[in-house]
């Protein structure tokens, strides 16, 4: 077990797919650029069986600095979440 970066992850894609290097690369990130994109946008993207990708919003609160234990206000925000789908827990177990 280990990390999987970007590299191996479009090698993997290539092997599969039967793309070259180059074209997995191009499908990779457009895909990557996409799901941000809508999901930037407010939308929801569901890939049925892997996952459900989206941005939640957090409401402004209250925290304390670690180093000084001074109250401080956190900011509302949004961030973004992955739901894993069926398949993909049934793989993993």
């Amino acid at each position: 077990m280990g990390i999987v970066n970007k590299d191996e992850l479009v090698r993997g894609v290539a092997e599969r797919s039967g793309l070259d290097n180059g074209q997995a690369k191009k499908a990779v990130e457009a895909t990557l650029e996409e799901i941000t994109k809508q999901i930037s946008g407010g939308n929801e993207v569901r890939l049925t069986g892997f996952g459900k990708f989206s941005a939640v919003h957090r409401a402004a609160r209250e925290g304390r600095n670690p180093r000084t234990g001074e109250s401080m206000q956190i900011a509302a925000k949004s961030v973004p979440k992955f739901n894993p789908g069926a398949e993909l827990k049934k793989a993993v177990q």
